[in-house]
Formats: C-alpha cells, structure tokens, sequence
C-alpha cells in the first residue's frame, strides 16, 4: 500500500465529513459483504484513497452510490458489469468486493469465475446485451458500428446504455487508483 490508512483521529475536517458520508451511506446499510473499514477504523479499498482528496473523493463518493443505488440496473447487470471490469483491469480489490455482492445479487459459482475469465455467457438477452456493452468499452472498438449500437439500443434501452457507460467508467477509474496506490484485498478475509 503507498497511502497511509487514514484512521478517524487522523482527519481534518474535509475528509472527516467524507467518511462520515461513507460509512453513514448507503454502502453501510443492510447486509455488508465486505468490509468498509478495517480492524483500525481506517476506509478500505477505494473509499481510503478517496480520504486523501476528500473534494475529489466526496465527487467520486456520491457518483458511486448513484450508479450502485440509483439506476435502473438490475443487480445482477451492476455485477456483471463491474465483474467485467475487474477482470479487464486485473483489480483484485474489486474482483474481491463485487464477487460477494454479486453472489448476494443472485450470481452463480460458475458465472462468477466465467466473470472472472472475461467471459459471460447467459440465457437472459439483458444480461448478454449488457456484458456485450461493457467488452465493447473496455476493448476501446469506437466509433461503435451503427447496426451494433441499435442492437444494443433495442436489447437496453438507452437510459440503461447511459448507465453502464458511466458505471464502467467509474470502476475502471476506481480500478486505475487502487492499481497506483497499490490496495489489494483486505488480510485475515
């Protein structure tokens, strides 16, 4: 790890309110499948590195609980999607994280290491469309062929391709900072 794990003694104002929102939010609430603070009361994961930038963070914080709580994605679709990017950036913290919340969201053992490959294969045409947009993202294939975006269109609508755009964003830029600051996956889990 290449940041201090700021604990609650430690933080200035800023970054006080920050983690407040953190484990007062809704990542706290109902049941936790994995933890957000460790033996110490320091943040884990990415919510410790948001601490070291709280109005960045505070940003980052709010948009990650929009895309987990406030999209029309069904959770199993969120899971897939954030899976994949696990996958495609090789972000152990996130694979860690998000294959127990997509266990929770209804994931099979099989379709969590298919995930964990950079494979998906499905019976609902949702969750194939879906997985379909995200490879396309993460593989950079701009400018997406025409009859490719009205399949996908059709499949998703476009408020649900809006999202997982955004989603797979977000976790990859969450990715991008817990593969610089050197997090992994929490000990003694």
């Amino acid at each position: 790890m290449r940041l201090d794990g700021l604990t609650p003694d430690r933080l200035d104002a800023a970054q006080r309110d920050l983690y407040e929102r953190i484990v007062a939010g809704p990542r706290s609430a109902g049941p936790q499948h994995f933890p957000l603070v460790d033996g110490s009361g320091a943040l884990t994961g990415p919510f410790g590195i948001m601490l070291h930038a709280p109005d960045i963070g505070r940003s980052l914080q709010d948009l990650g609980a929009a895309i987990r709580y406030r999209t029309s994605l069904s959770a199993r679709v969120r899971e897939i999607a954030i899976l994949s990017v696990a996958a495609a950036t090789s972000c152990a913290f996130e694979a860690y994280a998000h294959e127990r919340v997509g266990r929770a969201a209804g994931l099979t053992e099989l379709e969590l290491e298919s995930l964990a490959r950079g494979e998906f294969a499905g019976a609902d045409p949702v969750e194939v469309a879906a997985y379909r947009l995200c490879e396309l993202l993460h593989q950079d294939r701009f400018p997406v062929e025409e009859a490719e975006f009205l399949e996908l269109r059709t499949a998703l609508g476009e408020s649900t391709l809006i999202e997982l755009v955004v989603l797979v964003g977000y976790y990859r830029t969450l990715a991008q900072l817990l593969h610089l600051f050197d997090i992994g996956v929490p000990t003694g889990d």
